[in-house]
């Protein structure tokens, strides 16, 4: 059995990060389906992808709210790590192909492969969800059930964006948010910078202000 496992929403600053495993007897059962690397792909047809995914192959996802990736121990790419692991044990494949985030493939892959206990083989290589079809069907299943996520986000806070630092909108909504709150909201990871940044703008505004 040939598992793949790919990651969504490791550097957003709104939404959580959502780690998924697809596992298949044979990558060819997936060639039908015209896979690619999910950000390839148009929503519908992520969608679409989705449902066929899950109800043909075994799946398995871990979902890291913001305040689960802000008291993480260890860096990012560790607590990555470890969510791969989770994903690896509960698949029990006999080959892993892993989309490695680290920006050293080996390195990410032993860490893996160390935090797993898994005994099988482990390919980690970087873009692995563009050159393999179960990786990037993990690709898939990651980044649509992180979209659902941030849809339910939506309909509780209003307008937030895509959740990345670069997003107008999303940097908009945090502005508005923590300046009428006077902290993040639960939907923010407050370990990234770009809070941080805000935080630290808005408080000298207001010092300005009252001067």
């Amino acid at each position: 059995m040939i598992c793949g496992v790919d990651e969504a929403g490791k550097g957003p600053v709104l939404g959580p990060m959502v780690t998924a495993g697809v596992l298949v007897s044979d990558q060819s059962e997936l060639s039908t389906l015209g896979i690619k690397d999910s950000k390839q792909l148009t929503p519908k047809k992520r969608e679409s992808l989705f449902e066929e995914i899950t109800s043909s192959w075994r799946t398995y996802a871990v979902i890291k709210t913001p305040a689960e990736i802000d008291s993480r121990e260890g860096t990012m790419n560790q607590f990555t790590a470890s969510c791969h692991a989770e994903v690896v044990r509960n698949l029990a494949g006999d080959f892993v192909y892993l989309d490695a985030c680290d920006v050293n493939a080996k390195r990410f892959g032993d860490t893996v492969l160390h935090l797993s206990g898994f005994s099988g083989n482990i390919i980690s290589e970087h873009k692995a969800d563009a050159a393999y079809p179960v990786v990037g069907a993990a690709s898939i299943v990651a980044k649509v059930t992180r979209d659902r996520c941030i849809a339910e986000q939506k309909a509780e806070f209003g307008e937030i964006g895509s959740g990345y630092p670069s997003d107008s909108l999303t940097i908009a909504f945090l502005k508005k948010y923590i300046g009428e709150h006077g902290e993040p909201p639960s939907c923010a990871r407050r370990s990234w910078q770009t809070v941080d940044d805000i935080i630290g703008e808005l408080s000298q505004k207001n010092l300005t202000d009252f001067i």
